[in-house]
């Protein structure tokens, strides 16, 4: 808890004072500390995506950002914002930072963060960008904007990868300091991201700022506009908020091509990053090909096609079955699956709905551009993949959108209290919630309170793998675990290994002495292929 208070009360001045800067040169996103905060997260994440191109994320590159945002928090005396906070709103701060900070320091247990979060990071600060990583592990094309704010801050400031309980300090800072009481509710919940980098968190939190700002009449549309591309290139399942912003651009407020400049440089850089990393314009979408070398094999991508619409049916069908289904199977054997994720399909669809009648009878024009944002996006996630994760933003929204008349601060600060000691019971006794919501599989990773944590975040240790040669690739894949969140680079999952092998594919580096340069699939020779077998046979007799 320590070590990550420590943290945010370093991390937070440097990214008020870069966000002075974003403002000297591009205007205030919204007034007042978080303002700033928020302006220095956009700022530095563009500024260490390009040169992530270049150069690794490391040492050499966050210091000079740290001096840089320290140089400006003191020379424009930011600190002295801090005054317009009210005693009870200091209190508040503190009371919920502490929460907040207790909650953080938990281990992490979505398994994400050890198959493509750390992993991702580890590229990110030894090597920055590289060329085609996706055709060493698909799950790494990804490279979202998140993780390159996280990993710019991961060598010195904030080693236990904590970015998310930050920012989940900064969003209590904005909750207090703009009185939108109504988004105290979401603090409890979204506590439980805040043990990994995870990008569901950041996009939760943006879109409801962002939100709250359009409804409060923020006309800085340049900035919001340019904030909402940026939500997207965190993840591109929230497609909603750039519609929403460009649509009330257009009907709300006074348009003007030029506001939109600043969020189209995003999106082209995002578009570009991308086909760097992963071949296309989107990831994991193989829409656009423009004939790049390193673009990933089709069969690996085919087969991670297949495995995302298991995925939508929670892995409880087979793809062949999948494939048998009749229009009105997809639908009800989706709303039927067994466990927790049938109950919120269920309560997506009559959400989606309510709201559209709320929408119809209330006749307000912004109120009307974001129930069709949220139509679109539903649409195209049904679409591609209705896995809960990909909408779970949207029932965030809705409530912020139905309560935010009625929840004042008494009442808010009231749910806030309950729903804390809710979660923090979860995190801290997950035996309750294993008993509970079995089918709640998350529920299963959480390790529980640790005296320790108190003045460290818990973190796990595995550093057990074996080293295996194809061609001119030598990769390192982690022992009798799938995931390579602390395996050397270059590692593979064993999953990706298998895949790649069933294709009659292997990676390679373009350079064999210089990996940043990059990597690109070849078809194996025979000897390759043999060789291939070995390692298959030895990680199968391993897992074992």
């Amino acid at each position: 808890m320590l070590a990550i208070l420590f943290s945010s009360i370093f991390i937070i001045p440097v990214l008020a004072g870069l966000g002075k800067v974003m403002e000297n040169l591009f205007g205030k996103l919204c007034n007042g500390l978080s303002g700033k905060i928020l302006s220095g997260i956009l700022g530095i994440t563009i500024v260490w995506t390009l040169i992530s191109f270049f150069v690794p994320l490391n040492l050499y590159i966050e210091i000079p950002s740290i001096i840089l945002g320290l140089l400006y928090f003191f020379k424009n005396k930011i600190y002295q914002e801090f005054c317009y906070f009210t005693k009870k709103d200091i209190g508040l701060i503190i009371i919920i930072t502490f929460i907040i900070v207790l909650a953080g320091s938990f281990y992490p247990f979505i398994l994400d963060h050890f198959g493509y979060y750390i992993p991702t990071l580890k590229w990110l600060t030894e090597y920055g960008l590289v060329k085609g990583i996706s055709n060493l592990d698909l799950t790494l094309g990804q490279m979202s904007a998140w993780h390159i704010f996280q990993a710019g801050f991961s060598n010195f400031s904030d080693p236990f990868l904590r970015i998310n309980t930050l920012l989940l300090v900064i969003y209590s800072i904005y909750i207090i300091e703009k009185k939108t009481w109504i988004q105290l509710c979401f603090l409890p919940v979204l506590l439980l991201f805040s043990q990994s980098p995870s990008p569901d968190l950041p996009v939760i939190i943006f879109s409801l700022i962002i939100l709250n700002e359009i409804l409060t009449e923020n006309k800085n549309i340049s900035l919001l506009f340019a904030f909402s591309i940026f939500v997207f290139t965190i993840k591109p399942t929230m497609i909603w908020l750039p519609i929403m912003m460009f649509l009330s651009s257009v009907f709300v407020f006074k348009f003007s091509f030029k506001q939109l400049l600043f969020g189209i440089f995003i999106l082209l850089l995002f578009f570009f990053k991308n086909i760097w990393t992963f071949g296309y314009p989107v990831f994991p979408v193989a829409i656009g090909d423009l004939g790049i070398s390193w673009k990933p094999n089709p069969e690996v991508l085919e087969t991670s096609s297949q495995y995302a619409i298991q995925k939508t049916y929670d892995m409880q069908y087979s793809y062949e079955e999948i494939q048998k289904f009749s229009m009105a199977d997809h639908i009800k054997n989706w709303f039927l699956l067994k466990g927790i994720k049938s109950k919120i399909n269920i309560l997506f669809i009559i959400s989606l709905i309510i709201f559209s009648v709320f929408t119809w009878f209330k006749k307000r024009r912004l109120i009307s551009l974001i129930c069709i944002s949220l139509l679109i996006k539903s649409i195209l996630v049904l679409a591609f993949s209705a896995q809960y994760r990909f909408f779970i933003d949207i029932f965030f929204v809705i409530f912020f959108v139905f309560f935010s008349e009625y929840l004042n601060k008494k009442k808010s600060i009231m749910i806030f209290s309950v729903l804390s000691l809710i979660f923090l019971s979860v995190l801290s006794f997950p035996g309750l919630i294993q008993k509970l919501v079995p089918s709640f599989r998350l529920g299963n990773f959480m390790a529980g309170f640790e005296k320790e944590q108190l003045s460290k975040p818990s973190v796990y240790e595995y550093h057990q793998f074996n080293t295996f040669n194809i061609g001119n690739l030598k990769f390192n894949v982690s022992k009798n675990y799938p995931y390579n969140f602390d395996t050397p680079l270059p590692a593979m999952s064993s999953g990706y290994v298998l895949d790649d092998v069933k294709a009659g594919i292997f990676p390679q580096p373009i350079d064999k002495k210089d990996l940043k340069k990059g990597f690109i699939w070849k078809k194996m020779n025979a000897e390759e292929a043999t060789e291939a077998e070995k390692i298959i046979n030895n990680i199968k007799n391993t897992d074992k």
